[in-house]
Order: structure tokens, then sequence, then C-alpha cells
């Protein structure tokens, strides 16, 4: 099993790795270590391994080398620029260093006169020069800029002139750090020698089939199970390379066809792949369910709402995931400041984004009604979160949000909460539908409080929803999800069932 992350933040292979070896398969998760070193542990009884992951292609060639056309006056590619700049200060402070201590000599007359005059002429020439290496070093900097934001005609030009003389093959012009990914996990899976190999995404679709095919080719069966978690066209990537797309859309259409099964999140998704990549076989719908509800043992940990330190009369809506702009939390936070007794808990790893956050509810006075913890396991989740009154899934019109129930959302239902979502075209539809919660306009802080005035004032009516859909709630949990992925499996390699 491949993935391209370090494991721990993605609840999906975590519960494939558990409920694939509880079944019987002999499972090895591979993801990539934060370090230098192989890091190992097991969940159930699968094993994971994190892969050490040099990147020395992640710079492109174009970036190691000069442009004279583009920019004569640019320094050549690397650290030359900020070591002439550097150079030129300690050249410049030695000479105001020198005058300084020759202005203090008790030595005087004519010698004294040349030594200053001296070393005035040198401080003009090294002005001179300084102003010349600061005009070099920013046209390199601008060119740096330039070359990464690919944005000249020149540069689409190459750019798409690659793209149709390669075709497919293009991303190993536009991308070639995906080089990286083979060389790293591609020994490691040639010495696990697996009978299958179940690839998550797509940077680890081309590390899969071509390990499965270097085993066909010495004589073992072998069989691909891509597992596509997004629709790459639809991802939303912050700072993304011009040519991140197109070489990645390249990368995922070349192997698509090389696997022996598909399995994806949604109905929505299976369309899209079929359309994008004229799949011959219908990808199986394994959704991201959580592993366990309200029906599991009492959790003698802690739920949200006491590690929040609030009353069970106190409002407390919760987020759970990922915390990026395009997920909308900024109008959890906003709306804070016309909800005055509601407190937001979000369960979220630490980043700039978070921080962002904070400062916000802290410009707003509500510092103490935002609260921040981390994430727990994934057979807690659906537990630690009923405490609360209500969960939002408030994420804005991305195209990979528009396609599936986000994890959060099934975790919310198996909890029992009441929702406040977003108008995103699945999780809308399916909400209105369930009658579980309200519907709000994505970004929009006053709509969203509207919404979830509306479920504060009787929560009651929208959690008997899932009573009316016990049967739906039964289906989505991980087990039957799990059961898909293994009949996959079995299919795939029958010797094993």
């Amino acid at each position: 099993m491949l993935v391209d992350n370090g494991v721990e933040g993605d609840s999906r292979v975590q519960k494939q790795a558990r409920s694939a070896a509880a079944r019987g398969w002999d499972v090895t998760l591979l993801g990539v270590s934060p370090t230098a070193e192989v890091q190992s542990w097991t969940i159930g009884d699968a094993t994971v391994r994190l892969v050490p992951l040099p990147s020395p292609l992640a710079r492109r060639r174009h970036e190691y080398r000069r442009a004279p056309l583009r920019d004569p006056l640019a320094y050549p590619p690397g650290p030359l620029a900020d070591y002439r700049l550097q150079l030129m200060r300690v050249r410049t402070a030695e000479v105001a260093a020198q005058r300084t201590a020759a202005r203090r000599a008790r030595t005087s007359g004519p010698r004294r006169k040349v030594t200053l005059a001296a070393l005035k002429a040198r401080a003009l020439q090294l002005d001179s020069e300084q102003r010349w290496v600061e005009l070099r070093a920013e046209h390199s900097r601008d060119l740096s800029a330039r070359r990464r934001a690919m944005d000249g005609r020149l540069d689409q030009l190459t750019t798409k002139a690659w793209t149709t003389l390669l075709g497919e093959r293009a991303w190993r012009r536009l991308e070639p750090a995906l080089f990286d990914f083979e060389l790293a996990f591609g020994p490691v899976l040639d010495e696990l020698r697996p009978d299958l190999v179940h690839a998550n995404d797509d940077r680890m679709l081309g590390v899969g089939a071509r390990a499965v095919a270097r085993a066909r080719a010495a004589g073992r069966t072998a069989s691909l199970v891509w597992d596509s978690h997004e629709f790459l066209p639809g991802k939303h990537v912050y700072q993304a390379h011009p040519r991140w797309l197109p070489a990645r859309m390249a990368h995922e259409a070349e192997y698509a066809g090389a696997a022996d099964a598909v399995v994806t999140v949604s109905e929505m998704m299976v369309e899209l792949l079929v359309d994008t990549y004229h799949l011959t076989t219908t990808p199986v719908i394994v959704r991201n369910a959580p592993t366990v509800g309200l029906d599991a043992p009492p959790d003698p940990e802690p739920g949200i709402r006491e590690l929040c330190g609030l009353a069970d009369d106190v409002p407390l809506v919760v987020y759970a995931g990922a915390v990026a702009p395009q997920r909308g939390i900024d109008v959890m936070v906003e709306a804070l400041a016309q909800l005055p007794d509601v407190h937001v808990a979000l369960l979220a790893r630490p980043s700039r984004w978070v921080n962002d956050l904070k400062r916000q509810a802290k410009a707003l006075g509500a510092a103490d009604r935002f609260h921040v913890h981390p994430y727990v396991p994934v057979d807690r989740i659906c537990r630690h979160l009923a405490s609360a009154d209500v969960g939002v899934t408030p994420s804005l019109h991305y195209l990979n949000h528009e396609v599936d129930l986000p994890t959060k959302y099934y975790e919310f239902v198996q909890a029992r909460l009441p929702l406040v979502v977003s108008d995103l075209t699945t999780t809308s539809e399916t909400t209105r539908r369930l009658g579980n919660g309200e519907v709000f306009v994505a970004g929009d802080a006053d709509d969203y409080a509207r919404a979830l005035r509306l479920v504060l004032a009787d929560p009651q009516r929208y959690r008997a929803a899932y009573d009316t859909h016990a049967e739906l709630l039964a289906s989505w949990m991980w087990e039957p999800q799990a059961d898909v992925l293994d009949a996959v499996y079995a299919s795939l390699v029958p010797s094993a069932t």
C-alpha cells in the first residue's frame, strides 16, 4: 500500500491498512518519512514503513541555467548574487574601519591627507561597485521570480511544446520531481515483492504501475489498485508551479489505464474519472466513512466539550480536519461577533492558517471562545465529537469540494450532530435530503450565522433525521467499505481467498 504523505494525518489509508490486515492480508503501508531515516510502526496488524524521500529533482533544469537573453544583468543561478552582496558589505565595512582609524591616528601632515584621500576614493569606488552588484542581484531575484511564475510568452510556449510533443510523457520534462518518488519507493517495492500494490492518489500511481510492470517482466504475478481520493484538475494547491497541473495530469493519464482496478470516493468521482481517462472498468466506491460510531464502548478519554472546559448548556460548534483558506473556516470565526454565546472548536494540526484564525478571533474579542485541539485517533473521533452541539463543513466552491462528502461529514453524522454546511453540490444536496442540518452560502458569515441560529434553536429536529435514516447511516460506516475493498483485492489475487 502506497501513499505520498506521512500516514499519520491520513485517516483513509490508516483505515485501509488496518481493515485489510484484519481480514488476513499481509499489509505493508509505505509512506514518506519526515527525516532522512526510515521510520516504522504498526496499525493493527499492518506494518507502516516511512521511506526517506530525497528531492534533488524538485528544481527544474531551467532553474539551473543562465538566461543571458532574458536578462543579461542577472547572475547565474545559485548563491553567487548573495555572495557578491555580502562581499561588498564586508569590503565597505573594512574601508570604513580604516578611515576611522586614519582619522584617529596621531600622525599629521601630507601622509595622513594622502591616506584619507586614498581611502575616500576607495569608498567611492566600492559604493559604485555595490550599486552595480545590488542592481545585478535585483535582476537575479526578478529573473528567479519569473522562472517560478513561468507566465511569460516563452514559458507558455515551451510548456505547450513539451505537452504537444510528448503527450502523456510530458511530465518527465515538466515535473521531473515525480521521479524522486520512483527512486525512493521503487527499490523498496521490488524488495517486498507484493502480489498486489494499492496506490493512493496520482503520485503513487506511477510508482505502483512501474513496480507491477517490473514484477510481471520478472515472471511474477502482481496487480495494481489505484485509489483516487480527489479529482486532480479540481485540486487547489497554493503556490503551485504553473507546470504542476499539466505535468500531474499527464502522469495520471499515462498510468490510469495500467490499474487492474480503480477505487474512488463518490458517484461523481466515478463519472469524472471514466470521462477523463476513458477507463474501461468502472471504479468502485469506497467512502471515507468512520471506523467506529456512537454504538462503540464509551471513550475513557475526555471529549471535545470537556477539553474546552464548557458546561453542557454552552453552545459548541466544531470543525475537524485540515485548515486552509479554501476550507472557509474564517466564517466560523467572523460570525462569533454576532453569536456572543457560541464557542468554536477546531480539531486540527498547528499551521500558519490556524494562527491566522487565532489572531482573527483575538481581534474580534472572542479569543476565549475559539479553541484548537489536536487530532484524535480515527477510532475515537465520532465519540470525541459527540459532545458538541453542531458540526460545520464550511468549504468554499472548488471542484473537489463539490464532488464528494468530506470525511468530517461522515464523522459528524455518526456522532449524530446537527450540521451547518456550505452550499457545495453534494454536501448541500445530501443535507437537504436527510434533513439533518441547514445550508448557508459559502464564504458568507452572515448567512452562516443565520443557519447556525436555526439549528441551535431546535437541535432535536435535526438529530431526529438520523433515526429516520438509520439504514443509510449503517452503510456509512467503514466496515461495509472495507468489505468492498476486500472484494476488490480478492478479485485480483484469487489465490489468497
